[in-house]
C-alpha cells in the first residue's frame, strides 16, 4: 500500500464518523431528546444538552426541530404511533380467541413500550402536564384516545362473539390500563433505584400475565350467564 493509499485508508475510518455526526439523521437528534426527557424531564432538559448528546451542533438540531415540543411530538410519532399501528393490524387479522388477543395486544405494548425508553413518557406526561398542556393534549389526542379506541374494539369483539359478559367499556378500559400506567411510573421512579429489589414489578410480565388472567377471567361470560352491567 503506497502512501496516498494509505491516507485514503485511515481517512475512510475517520471522516465517515465525523460525517454522520455532522448531518446526525432526525432519529438521532429523537433518541437523544427522549433519553434526556426521561432522565431529567421535559422543562429541565435544553436543546443544548439534546444536541450536544446527539453529538451535533445546536444548528444542526435546529434544522430538523425548531423547539423542544417539537421534539417531543416527533418521539411520540416516530415511537409510539407506530405501536398503535401495529395494535390495528392486530384487531384486524387476529384469528384466535379475544382473551388471547387482549393478552397479545398488552404484552406487544410493554415489549414495545413500556420496556424500552418511550415507557418514560407516561411518567413524563403525569409530573408534568399541569405546566406544558399543549403536549399533555397532544399526547392526550394522539395516544391516549386512540390507545382507548383501539381497546374497546377488542372489548367489543369479545362482546359481538359472546365471549365476554355485559360490561360498562369505558370503566373496563381504564381498569385494564390503569397496572400498565402504575407499572411504567414505577419503572421510572422506585425502579430505577438499585435498593428497591423485592417488588412485583420486578417481573413485569410476569405481573401483566398476572393482571390479564384476573381481568380476563372476570370478563369471560359464564355459561347461560348474562350480568348486565350496573
Amino acid at each position: 500500500m503506497n502512501a496516498s493509499s494509505a491516507v485514503r485508508s485511515t481517512v475512510a475510518r475517520t471522516e465517515p464518523v465525523r460525517q454522520r455526526r455532522k448531518q446526525a439523521r432526525p432519529g438521532e437528534l429523537i433518541a437523544a431528546a427522549l433519553e434526556l426527557f426521561v432522565q431529567r424531564g421535559f422543562a429541565a432538559t435544553r436543546l443544548d444538552d439534546v444536541a450536544k448528546r446527539a453529538g451535533v451542533s445546536k444548528g444542526t438540531l435546529y434544522l430538523y426541530f425548531d423547539s423542544k415540543e417539537a421534539l417531543f411530538k416527533a418521539a411520540i410519532a416516530e415511537g409510539l404511533i407506530p405501536v398503535l399501528d401495529d395494535i390495528d393490524r392486530m384487531l384486524e387479522t387476529f384469528t384466535g380467541g379475544t382473551s388471547e388477543l387482549m393478552e397479545a395486544l398488552l404484552l406487544h405494548w410493554w415489549r414495545n413500550v413500556g420496556a424500552t425508553p418511550l415507557g418514560g413518557i407516561p411518567k413524563l406526561l403525569i409530573s408534568e402536564a399541569r405546566n406544558f398542556p399543549d403536549i399533555a393534549e397532544y399526547y392526550h389526542q394522539v395516544v391516549v384516545q386512540r390507545g382507548h379506541h383501539l381497546i374497546r374494539r377488542a372489548l367489543e369483539r369479545g362482546l359481538r362473539e359472546k365471549e365476554f359478559r355485559a360490561v360498562d367499556i369505558d370503566a373496563t378500559i381504564e381498569i385494564l390500563f390503569a397496572p400498565l400506567l402504575m407499572l411504567v411510573v414505577w419503572q421510572h421512579s422506585f425502579g430505577a433505584c438499585d435498593a428497591v429489589t423485592d417488588h412485583p414489578f420486578r417481573a413485569p410480565e410476569k405481573f401483566l400475565r398476572t393482571h390479564i388472567d384476573l381481568v380476563m377471567h372476570g370478563l369471560r361470560r359464564a355459561q347461560n350467564q348474562r350480568i348486565e352491567p350496573t
